[in-house]
């Protein structure tokens, strides 16, 4: 019975890393439930009493369920959200013209100065020229150049 318990609860511990490679919430409820049975077989092998040993096994399985539900919340809401950092985190930011000559110059974004260049189909000919102070908003990250467009009053509101 013992042995049974260990490898319940090995089992257990490796199906909680599989979830956490592959969430979805089925492997957490199966590892729960290799826990719970571990706890079980390990306690009834040990001489306790099952009064004791359920209540154990059940708090064990309770907390390893908890645990695995704030983790996949908060992985979810990780994933749903918008990128803060690395070139995607920079689309839709603000900045603002230091040096431009057509087609592109540079612009002072989040603290550092960055080569850019208009995006296309902004550089058509009815499109305002970019002075020195403007604000622009990066539309996209090609390498190290940002490709932006004027900003509009309403982005400039926020």
């Amino acid at each position: 019975m013992t042995l049974l318990g260990i490898l319940l609860l090995l089992l257990g511990v490796v199906v909680v890393v599989a979830e956490a490679h592959v969430p979805g919430g089925l492997l957490g409820v199966l590892a729960g439930v290799a826990l719970i049975a571990g706890v079980l077989a390990l306690t009834a092998g040990a001489g306790v009493a099952a009064a004791v040993a359920i209540p154990v096994a059940v708090g064990v399985g309770l907390a390893a369920g908890g645990w695995g539900l704030l983790g996949a919340r908060h992985v979810r809401r990780i994933r749903q959200g918008r990128p803060r950092s690395g070139p995607e985190g920079l689309a839709g930011q603000l900045g603002v013209v230091r040096r431009w000559n057509e087609p592109g110059g540079q612009i002072y974004l989040d603290g550092a100065l960055w080569r850019a260049r208009r995006s296309w189909g902004s550089d058509a000919d009815d499109a305002p020229a970019l002075h020195e102070g403007d604000v622009v908003v990066v539309e996209r990250v090609m390498g190290l150049t940002l490709c932006v467009r004027p900003a509009e009053d309403w982005e400039l509101i926020a």
